[in-house]
């Protein structure tokens, strides 16, 4: 019988410009319309295994907090977004939090990242996939361990107040297309099978 093998999904959002996040923007930059939530809500019952670096713990369990009082100031589809988090299998990798963690279902990893993330491929089974974190899934890439690469780009250039460019520091990578669709007329899915290379091909001769 074989052995287990769990594939690792990189999932960013992403404006155009390639940014993460911008400065005075809403989540989702405000753009996002009921065909994107209800994917959204339908990829959250999915039994994925989220992996997150510290910094991204640290915000997201406080904010799916704050989303759970009464009082929080997200918007209705936010709040749902961010406290369905709470129930999700979720892996910190961090070498200064300390257990117990505050956030509910989350397995605290001490070790290297990507040498805990290439056990964790051979050992389990399902999907692995990311939460923000774009040091750790840039790390991840690098070392060939990134099965699937999902963008979901949302229309808008944020050239001014734009924050965490994504993709600085990435090695050259090909990217295979296998799959695409639209949202609400105006977000797009990409998803790419993705093989890091040292280079640009040679030239084709003529």
């Amino acid at each position: 019988m074989s052995e287990p093998t769990a594939t690792l999904m990189v999932d960013l959002i992403i404006s155009l410009d390639g940014y993460a996040s911008a400065d005075g923007w809403p989540g989702w930059w405000g753009l996002e319309g009921p065909e994107y939530l209800a994917w959204l809500d339908e990829e959250g019952k999915k039994e994925f295994t989220t992996l997150m670096g510290a910094n991204t713990y640290r915000v997201m369990s406080s904010m799916s907090e704050e989303a759970s009082a009464d009082s929080s100031g997200f918007s209705e589809e936010e709040g749902g977004s961010l406290t369905g988090l709470a129930a999700m299998p979720k892996i910190v990798f961090s070498s200064t939090l300390k257990e117990p963690l505050a956030w509910p279902n989350t397995e605290l990893i001490s070790a290297d990242a990507v040498e805990a993330v290439r056990e964790l491929k051979r050992t389990r089974s399902g999907t692995l996939t990311t939460l923000g974190s774009l040091s750790l899934c840039r790390s991840l890439l690098t070392a060939g361990l990134v099965d699937r690469y999902r963008l979901v780009v949302f229309p808008v250039i944020t050239g001014r107040t734009g924050r965490e460019r994504i993709f600085d520091g990435y090695p050259d990578v090909a990217l295979e297309l296998v799959e695409s669709r639209t949202f609400d007329g105006r977000s797009q899915l990409l998803e790419y099978i993705p093989t890091v290379i040292d280079g640009p091909p040679p030239a084709r001769q003529s």
